[in-house]
């Protein structure tokens, strides 16, 4: 009797959409426009509002069918223009959507690279990270870098993604039906809007991938002032930290490390306090603290950092490791 063996169907190439958000970016989009492999399906350029009509330039001067060109009538950041474009492209039934800038310091040639663990189920969001070898951020301006690192390690405060570096990278591709439940009426519109996304992603427990990339580094002048934005990205991730751990630990699940935090808070502050009234009392007296004095304060500090490096430690390993988009 012959054995039947079942095939397996061939897999369907996913439709994918390339957003390109546009400000002032004549000198270089028609390059990025040009680099794109066939493997994508639609090329959306978004011009916000731009006082060069980068979206003019390109419906006159590019002959690509897959390009449809949207406007702003006010500029709304490159956020703003970005969420657009995945608008546009969900509408059109696009199952991944890419973004890639356009000013020319990203290979689109890295697309296929950039959406492979999104084809293959693996993850829910996949972005460049210029700092995975040395050669890749080699000529990066040491501002940059600076920046990049202290930036990097808020983000992984305020996201949960400990596994995530290079936050402000703005080369990304995610799935559709992820896309579609952000609350992008919520969302930064400006530069923070790559930040923001990785937020809003660790709160629906979406996986998400690094994606090495060489970024490109030309004449061109970048539109983020490292300095300026700084003191804002800092506030504003320090504020989604607390967001978030709220948010994870005391709202859609309470676990042990939940205790631990708490405990450790308190137990750390009260001994930081008791110990502090009793130093000032020794010092306006003129008596020192009494051995018992001085435990009472030691013992809940060392307690209570241990209980909060216990929940540091619990929340450095929960990242999330099962993709979301399979289930939706």
């Amino acid at each position: 009797m012959t054995k039947i063996i079942p095939q397996k169907a061939p897999a369907i190439a996913p439709v994918i959409a390339v957003v390109i958000p546009c400000f002032r970016e004549t000198a270089h989009v028609l390059d990025v426009i040009n680099a794109i492999g066939k493997e994508v399906s639609q090329i959306i350029v978004v011009d916000d509002a731009c006082p060069d009509h980068t979206g003019v330039f390109v419906k006159e001067n590019c002959k690509d069918p897959r390009v449809k060109v949207l406007s702003h009538e006010k500029n709304t950041g490159v956020g703003g223009a970005t969420m657009t474009g995945y608008l546009y492209a969900i509408d059109g039934g696009a199952d991944i959507l890419v973004k890639v800038d356009g000013d020319g310091q990203m290979d689109p040639k890295m697309i296929p690279a950039l959406v492979q663990a999104i084809a293959d189920g693996e993850a829910d969001y996949t972005k460049g990270n210029r700092f995975h070898q040395f050669q890749s951020f080699s000529g990066m301006p040491a501002m940059r870098i600076t920046g990049n690192m202290l930036l990097s390690f808020a983000s992984k405060l305020s996201s949960g993604y400990w596994d995530i570096f290079d936050p402000t990278n703005g080369f990304t591709a995610i799935q559709t039906k992820v896309a579609a439940l952000l609350p992008m009426d919520q969302m930064s519109k400006g530069f923070f809007f790559e930040s923001d996304m990785l937020f809003r992603l660790g709160l629906m427990r979406a996986v998400v991938k690094d994606v090495p990339m060489q970024a490109k580094y030309g004449s061109e002048k970048s539109a983020i002032s490292i300095p300026k934005i700084i003191p804002e990205f800092l506030f504003k991730h320090y504020l989604y930290t607390c967001k978030r751990v709220f948010h994870s630990y005391f709202v859609r699940e309470f676990t042990f490390a939940s205790i631990q935090l708490v405990l450790g808070k308190l137990m750390f502050l009260f001994g930081v306090g008791y110990g502090a009234y009793w130093w000032y009392d020794s010092t306006v007296t003129d008596i020192p603290a009494t051995a018992g004095t001085v435990i009472l304060a030691a013992l809940p500090i060392i307690l209570g950092s241990q209980f909060l490096i216990a929940f540091i430690n619990y929340d450095t390993r929960n990242v999330p490791k099962s993709p979301l988009h399979p289930l939706l």
